[in-house]
């Protein structure tokens, strides 16, 4: 079995090294202690989300939630080059949190939702913050399942005059529509920078936010010859542009 992962805050693990203990407490040693009963002589993985992880032997296990870690080895990631970053429009139920979740696993590293004139779902005050706060909680959850040390960053949500103005500063930026001629499999990529991805609701991107985002530089690309949900499209164009770009090289 593969050895479980436990999150803490960032900057927690930037001045470890090799032989030090850490000690891992609230929430996440609770999960450790109480939940996964974990023992000394244990490995463990942690990682601060932000790009340090560590992995280690549980040296010992006090009350219900504290856990103190040895240190084996320590491991920092750079920024990936060039940025991902995926528009996502709401969509309906819980397929949001199955786009997060996804894209997460598969590698991205940015998510902001976006309030698409077609979408079904919007959010709005209290409901709002709680939908925000599970797109959240999923990108946490999948970066801990997937074994990410640097977690996807899920943005406010944004309009389409907002949305339009990240287009215009991104190296590469593009919509994921129907009425694309040139394939994503095939569109010209810088070698850094950001790449922003917008996809669309149920309902399709209107075409007055085509305009807008074609305005802002963005071209209307193809994914493939079926067509996919909104809650799938972002993680299979994904996994393109990561292919196309060396990262999961």
């Amino acid at each position: 079995m593969t050895a479980p992962v436990f999150v803490t805050d960032p900057g927690r693990l930037d001045a470890l090294a090799p032989g030090d203990t850490f000690v891992l407490e609230g929430p996440e040693g609770r999960h450790a202690v109480s939940v996964r009963r974990l023992r000394a002589g244990e490995e463990v993985v942690l990682t601060d989300g932000a790009g340090t992880g560590a992995t280690g032997t549980v040296a010992a296990v006090s009350g219900k939630d504290r856990m103190d870690v040895t240190v084996v080895t320590v491991r920092s990631a750079p920024e990936p080059r060039p940025r991902i970053t995926v528009v996502q429009a709401l969509p309906k139920g819980d397929r949001g949190e199955l786009a997060v979740e996804t894209m997460t696993e598969t590698g991205v590293d940015a998510v902001v939702p976006w309030t698409a004139s077609r979408c079904v779902t919007q959010w709005k005050g209290e409901r709002g913050l709680k939908s925000l706060g599970k797109w959240r909680a999923t990108a946490r959850e999948a970066g801990k399942q997937s074994r990410r040390v640097r977690f996807p960053e899920v943005a406010e949500p944004a309009s389409t005059r907002e949305v339009a103005r990240l287009l215009e500063g991104a190296a590469f930026a593009g919509v994921l529509h129907e009425s694309g001629e040139v394939p994503l499999a095939t569109a010209p990529l810088p070698v850094d920078g950001d790449l922003v991805l917008v996809v669309g609701p149920e309902g399709g991107v209107s075409p007055e936010e085509l305009r807008a985002f074609e305005a802002a530089g963005a071209v209307p690309y193809k994914l493939g010859p079926t067509v996919l949900r909104t809650s799938t499209a972002g993680t299979a164009a994904v996994a393109v542009l990561l292919a196309r770009t060396g990262r999961w090289g």
